[in-house]
């Protein structure tokens, strides 16, 4: 006896089918028919085969912009420690503690557009707060223009992107902190642990699913950064092109030069990229669940 095939699961799941299709799957097969193309978005585009990916290979810019994204992935074990040291300073019953983990999480519901503008009041030229203070109490002799040394852009922006996210992973690893059982503390003092060796041998293993889950969506965050970079530098990409990454240059090619399908093979690139580092994270949490 065969069974009657039911159309009311498939009713259920066509609106969600139906996005899925509309603005995830057909731009990116639309993106990666583009990458073949030279296209402006204005005029009809024109196949060329591999000759963007061949212009990726020899276009300078690009390779800053792939070296600059992998190096803004520093910002991802500096979160991880700060993130665990501030969560275990806020994990005590102490007066007002609740005010302190707000205060903490200000910049996190602030916005990456406002805080960048408030970042780059900072570090002005002329009038910045940075300035102000260091040439009032002597440290500097005369103003330093921050934002506009190469050296200088990007570890601001990777400051940035640290100081808007702390609060975030600090609320994370906070909720497993407070799934450790304070008995394997207490026994731990018995057996004469400092407070050192306490977080190293039960803190930081208690919170390795946590931590494996940080460094998969803050490394993918990372290697995708836009808008501290579009803020920081006034959307130029700073001097010397010092603070483009792969999204950035992405962005300026499609809609600052017109090149939709130049951008479209850097597209290609960066999700490659991305893929990779997931599939290499979902073996670290793989490897995490099994391990507990």
């Amino acid at each position: 006896m065969t069974k009657k095939l039911s159309l009311t699961p498939y009713l259920f799941l066509a609106p969600a089918l139906t996005i899925i299709a509309v603005f995830i799957l057909y731009p990116a097969l639309a993106v990666f028919y583009y990458s073949f193309t030279d296209y402006n978005i204005v005029q009809a585009p024109k196949w060329v085969g591999f000759e963007n990916y061949q212009n990726l290979v020899s276009d300078p810019i690009f390779w800053k912009a792939l070296l600059n994204s992998f190096l803004y992935l520093i910002v991802t074990p500096i979160l991880i420690v700060l993130s665990i040291l501030l969560a275990i300073a806020v994990n005590r019953p102490l007066p007002g503690i609740n005010a302190f983990r707000a205060l903490y999480y200000v910049p996190v519901i602030s916005g990456t557009i406002a805080v960048g503008i408030a970042w780059r009041w900072l570090f002005d030229y002329n009038g910045g707060l940075i300035n102000g203070i260091l040439v009032g109490v002597g440290i500097l002799e005369q103003p330093v223009q921050w934002l506009a040394d190469p050296a200088l852009t990007l570890p601001i922006a990777m400051l940035l992107t640290i100081w808007i996210g702390l609060g975030y992973y600090m609320m994370v690893f906070l909720a497993g902190l407070q799934n450790i059982s304070e008995d394997l503390y207490d026994a731990a003092a018995i057996d004469g642990c400092n407070a050192f060796q306490k977080h190293w041998y039960i803190t930081i293993p208690g919170l390795r699913p946590q931590i494996v889950f940080i460094a998969v969506i803050s490394s993918l965050a990372a290697i995708e950064v836009f808008n501290e970079i579009y803020i920081l530098t006034g959307g130029l990409g700073g001097i010397l092109n010092c603070g483009v990454t792969m999204v950035f240059y992405l962005w300026r090619q499609a809609f600052r030069l017109q090149h939709a399908g130049y951008a479209s093979a850097i597209a290609m690139v960066l999700l490659l990229i991305t893929l990779a580092f997931s599939i290499i994270n979902i073996r670290l949490l793989e490897r995490s669940g099994q391990s507990q």
